[in-house]
C-alpha cells in the first residue's frame, strides 16, 4: 500500500535560519540578489506560479524591516521573505513581480507540493500576526518590527510581542466499532466532523480532550491517544489530533451542548463507510487533520 500523502502544512523542508534575524544579518540577506519574496494577499491568499508552486518575487531595492519578514532559507540556500500584499508596500512588490495569481490557502493547500503548502502556511500565519499586532497589547503604542519580523517591540513601555500559536485539540471519540461525529452551527447539510476545541490556560492537551468531550456531548472518555499535529493558519492554531475511548461501563447517551453543536451522533464504522460511499455525508476537507483522523478510523477494518 502506498504511503499516504503528507498532511498539508506539515512538511519540514525549510531552514528557518534564526541566526539571520538580527538587524545586520537580515539586511544583508535582503540585499542578496538570490533572495525572494512570498506574497500574501487578502483573506489568507497566496501568490502562485502555476498550481503546485508559490510565486517567488525579487526583493525590491527599497524593501526594509517593516515591509519584509524573514521566513528562512530554501533548500538551495536562498533567503525567503513574506510580504503583506494587501498593504501598499506589499502590493507594489506583487505587482512588480509580474507573474502568478492569488488563490486562497484553503483552496491552494491541496494542489501545492507539500513543502510549498507548508511554506505558504508559515507565510500566511506570520503575515496574519503582523496585521493584527501593530499596537502594543499592554499600552496601545505603535510597535516596532525587530528580529526580521519575529518580534514587535514597544518603544513606550518596552513590552515584547512574539508571533503566537493557539493550541487546539480535535478528537475522535470511539467505543468499539462506533465513533461520535458532530455538526456545528452553520455547517452545510450532511457535513459531520470530530469534536474539537481550544486548550485552556493551565491545561494539557489530553485534559482538554476529556473536558471538551464532557462539555460538548456529556461523555466520559479515557485512553486519550495522540494521533498527530498540524499547523492550522486560519488564523493561528496548532491542531493536535487525538483518539479517545469511552470509559468502560460509562453511559453512552449523548447530551448535546446546543450552544456549541447543532447535533452529535454515534456512527458505526459500517454505516459511516456506507454513508460516505453514497455521498450522503461529507467530512472536513482532505486539507485537515480532522479528515485524516476520521478517515483512518473508517479504513481500519
Amino acid at each position: 500500500m502506498p504511503s499516504p500523502r503528507p498532511l498539508p502544512f506539515t512538511s519540514d523542508g525549510l531552514d528557518r535560519a534564526a541566526e539571520l534575524r538580527g538587524a545586520d544579518a537580515a539586511a544583508a540577506v535582503r540585499a542578496d540578489p538570490a533572495a525572494r519574496v512570498i506574497a500574501v494577499g487578502v483573506d489568507q491568499s497566496v501568490l502562485l506560479d502555476g498550481d503546485s508552486r508559490l510565486a517567488r518575487l525579487p526583493v525590491p531595492a527599497a524593501a526594509g524591516a517593516e515591509d519584509l519578514w524573514l521566513l528562512g532559507r530554501d533548500t538551495g540556500g536562498a533567503a525567503l521573505f513574506a510580504v503583506d500584499a494587501a498593504g501598499a508596500a506589499g502590493a507594489a512588490v506583487a505587482a512588480g513581480g509580474g507573474l502568478g495569481r492569488f488563490a486562497g490557502l484553503r483552496q491552494a493547500g491541496l494542489r501545492l507540493e507539500p513543502a510549498e503548502a507548508s511554506l505558504a502556511a508559515y507565510a500566511v500565519a506570520l503575515v496574519g500576526w503582523h496585521r493584527f499586532h501593530r499596537h502594543c497589547a499592554r499600552c496601545g503604542a505603535a510597535t516596532v518590527v525587530e528580529q526580521a519580523g519575529h518580534l514587535r517591540s514597544c518603544p513606550r513601555c518596552g513590552a515584547q510581542h512574539f508571533p503566537r500559536t493557539d493550541p487546539a485539540v480535535i478528537m475522535l471519540v470511539v467505543s468499539g466499532r462506533r465513533c461520535v461525529l458532530s455538526r456545528r452551527p452553520g455547517a452545510p447539510d450532511g457535513f459531520w466532523s470530530a469534536l474539537a476545541g481550544f486548550v485552556e490556560p493551565g491545561e494539557t492537551p489530553e485534559a482538554a480532550v476529556v473536558r471538551e468531550v464532557r462539555e460538548e456531548v456529556g461523555l466520559r472518555v479515557a485512553d486519550v491517544e495522540y494521533q498527530g499535529a498540524q499547523p492550522w493558519p486560519f488564523p493561528s492554531a496548532l491542531m493536535l489530533g487525538f483518539r479517545a475511548r469511552l470509559v468502560s461501563g460509562a453511559n453512552d447517551e449523548l447530551v448535546v451542548e446546543r450552544s456549541e453543536l447543532v447535533d452529535a451522533r454515534w456512527f458505526s464504522r459500517a454505516l459511516l463507510r456506507e454513508e460516505l460511499r453514497a455521498g450522503r455525508i461529507d467530512l472536513p476537507s482532505e486539507l485537515s487533520l480532522g479528515h485524516r483522523i476520521i478517515r483512518e478510523w473508517v479504513d481500519e477494518g
